[in-house]
Order: structure tokens, then C-alpha cells, then sequence
């Protein structure tokens, strides 16, 4: 597994639901977020170029929460070698000063494609793709 990334995020009011936290869409919304910006982060230009990732499964555990005001720090890996045109990502969420020791409020384990720009197919993730997310190699 490569190096982790992190990102913070701070409630808003238009983040805040009825019952006066954060809607879970929002938490969909920051999981996309995050892995997004690690992929625009680590991933070199002709990699974005020539590929885009899309979300095949969800798989989340609402564990906390927070108000307006509040932040938390986000934190992405991934966890296993992909799998042809697929790998995990996990996210986990921790309220902001708590990131080493303090209670994930949220977990989600979501499993993104690989679709080839150019063809607008999914491919198998390439080596060079994949080796700066996974130090690994991917497994067929």
C-alpha cells in the first residue's frame, strides 16, 4: 500500500440535514472528494488524461457525526492490488485534532472502474496507473 492522503472538510449549513448534522449524501459527496483529488494529486497528467475513474459499489458504516462548524479530516489508501479493471479505496472520516487516535465517524470501503478515455471502455488498470497508489502488483 502506497502512502495515504488527507483532506479536511468542514460542515456548512447546506451540509447540515433535519436532524442537525451532516446528511449522509454529504459523506458520499466528500468520499468522492478526496479520492478524486488523491487521484489528481499523485496521478501524473497523461494518466487524468487518458483515464477516468468511476464508483461501482458503496459499502459505508455511519459511526458519528458532526454539526455546523465542525471539520474532519478524511483519509484514502488503498488497501489491496487492483483487480483487473477494479480496485477498493478506502476513506476513513476523524474529527479534525483527533486524526491519530480519535473515533472514525465514518468508514466506507467503495470499489472504482477504470474506463479508458479514448474508448470509453473499461480496461485493466495499468501497472504504471496503478504502482503510484499501490506498491504492489495487480493481480489478474
Amino acid at each position: 500500500m502506497a502512502e495515504p492522503f488527507t483532506r479536511s472538510f468542514e460542515a456548512t449549513s447546506e451540509h447540515i440535514d433535519q436532524l442537525g448534522h451532516v446528511n449522509n449524501v454529504v459523506w458520499v459527496q466528500w468520499m468522492e472528494e478526496v479520492s478524486v483529488a488523491h487521484w489528481e494529486t499523485v496521478a501524473p497528467p497523461e494518466h487524468q488524461a487518458a483515464y477516468v475513474w468511476v464508483v461501482t459499489r458503496h459499502e459505508i458504516d455511519y459511526r458519528g457525526n458532526i454539526r455546523e462548524g465542525e471539520r474532519v479530516t478524511a483519509t484514502t489508501w488503498i488497501p489491496d492490488a487492483p483487480k483487473r479493471a477494479t480496485f477498493d479505496r478506502c476513506v476513513a472520516f476523524r474529527r479534525e485534532g483527533d486524526e491519530e487516535t480519535g473515533k472514525v465517524l465514518v468508514r466506507a470501503r467503495t470499489t472504482w472502474a477504470v474506463i479508458e478515455v479514448a474508448s470509453g471502455r473499461l480496461v485493466r488498470i495499468p501497472e504504471d496507473v496503478a504502482a503510484p497508489f499501490w506498491n504492489g502488483s495487480p493481480t489478474s
